[in-house]
């Protein structure tokens, strides 16, 4: 066969090759790393972990069952805790501060959570495949909290206006009671919400930032309940000024019904506590970005 017939039987084949390649930079926009893309998958390691399920399942019972407990067991004969009564602390209570009764221990089911949800990648080793498929690394840390947030908001917020509603029947005929009408009384429930949801992003930055989730645990513990009681040791004055500023104290201001002597006001107190979790984040994103998994 004759050389320029060679050729030509050989062109037409390496064209097909060439159109049968793949574009570079076709495939490099495909795989790109986005923000959404990055959303998502926190989003689904949220849902595929056991934990997530049941510590959400543990939060909004608690709140719902002592909200419940403490409504049903009022006694308008109580006054403070420690005072005369049967059941002290009870006196200057109101309907919703008695259906936010769990929110405390809602607080510390919601932050574990958190801290599970970041410092559980360092314990297994899979936050080095995160952040090899994430390598600006920040982004991992926003999607986490843009996760847990909205979902802690949403039940949360169902689980006290549960409580609310399960504990008023007991309450009838007190005049302490209220119904949703009332004014303030959806603000507050709101505003149990928004704490704990807060309380669950403070969960996962103490997990980037201590990148261990028993450190993480005993310091949001320490944080939210040791702490305001370390602080009674210091002289009334000092006291006096500093208490309200506590992350717990300030962010028991934002569901507050009614705003006490020396606490804050509740926008205040969201303000206050949310800077408290900002800074936390900023200490979370800068270890995060400076220091190797």
């Amino acid at each position: 066969m004759p050389t320029s017939a060679l050729r030509r039987t050989q062109r037409p084949g390496k064209l097909a090759d060439l159109s049968a390649a793949p574009d570079p930079q076709t495939s490099a926009t495909r795989y790109r790393v986005t923000g959404i893309r990055v959303l998502r998958s926190e989003w689904a390691k949220f849902w595929s972990l056991r934990s997530s399920l049941i510590t959400l399942g543990v939060a909004v019972f608690l709140l719902v069952l002592f909200g419940a407990i403490a409504s049903y067991t009022y006694s308008p004969g109580a006054t403070t805790r420690g005072g005369p009564g049967p059941r002290g602390g009870s006196g200057d209570s109101d309907a919703v501060s008695l259906a936010l009764t769990g929110v405390t221990f809602a607080s510390l089911a919601v932050g574990v959570l958190g801290v599970l949800l970041a410092a559980g990648e360092y314990s297994t080793g899979m936050i080095r495949s995160t952040l090899t498929a994430v390598p600006r690394r920040l982004p991992v840390l926003w999607s986490k909290a843009a996760v847990i947030g909205p979902i802690v908001l949403v039940l949360t917020m169902i689980g006290a206006l549960a409580a609310f509603q399960l504990g008023s029947p007991g309450l009838d005929g007190e005049k302490i009671a209220l119904s949703l009408g009332d004014d303030g009384v959806l603000r507050s429930l709101a505003g149990a919400g928004v704490y704990l949801a807060l309380v669950a992003v403070f969960g996962v930055a103490l997990g980037v930032l201590v990148r261990s989730s028993a450190g993480a645990i005993a310091i949001l513990v320490g944080t939210l309940l040791i702490l305001p009681g370390l602080a009674t040791l210091l002289p009334d004055s000092l006291y006096d000024s500093i208490n309200p500023y506590f992350p717990s104290n300030a962010g028991s201001a934002v569901h507050a019904l009614h705003q006490s002597s020396g606490s804050l006001s509740p926008g205040a107190g969201l303000a206050v506590f949310a800077g408290w979790v900002a800074l936390t984040l900023a200490g979370a994103a800068y270890r995060l970005r400076r220091s190797d998994a």
